[in-house]
Parts: C-alpha cells; sequence; structure tokens
C-alpha cells in the first residue's frame, strides 16, 4: 500500500511540474513580440487600448494560476 502512495504522490507531482513549465512557456510567449504586436492597436474598449487590456488580464490570470497551483500543492500536502 505505501508503495503505491509514493507512486501516486511521484506521478501527482511530476504532472504538477509539467504544468509549471507549460504555463511558464507560455507566459513568455504572451509577452513576446507576435502577441504584443497583435495587441498594440489604435482601437480601445471601454476607453482603454487593447494592449493594456490584454496585459492586464494576462498579469490576472497568470496570478490565477499561480493560486491555484499553490492551493493543490497544500491539499497534497495535507492528504499525507
Amino acid at each position: 500500500m505505501r508503495r503505491e502512495q509514493l507512486k501516486h504522490r511521484f506521478f501527482s507531482s511530476l504532472r504538477l511540474k509539467e504544468s509549471w513549465v507549460i504555463f511558464f512557456v507560455l507566459g513568455i510567449i504572451m509577452l513576446n513580440y507576435p502577441f504584443l504586436n497583435i495587441f498594440n492597436k489604435t482601437t480601445s474598449i471601454f476607453g482603454l487600448p487593447v494592449l493594456y487590456i490584454y496585459l492586464t488580464a494576462g498579469w490576472f490570470i497568470s496570478i490565477l494560476v499561480i493560486y491555484l497551483f499553490t492551493k493543490s500543492i497544500n491539499n497534497a500536502e495535507k492528504r499525507e
């Protein structure tokens, strides 16, 4: 039984590490030339430039993702 718990813990932490890497790479891509150029337009939504909305939404989503990851880490530790 102990071996199964260790195996489950290893694979769940491995998936968590892979997810961290994926979201990190997506964040890097989100802040590079092609995407910034796409949203750097003179149009505005509710009086705000589209680039500001894009950066603010990306910032908020990245904070949300970090929060969810830390909650999942805390839940995994509490289970053990």
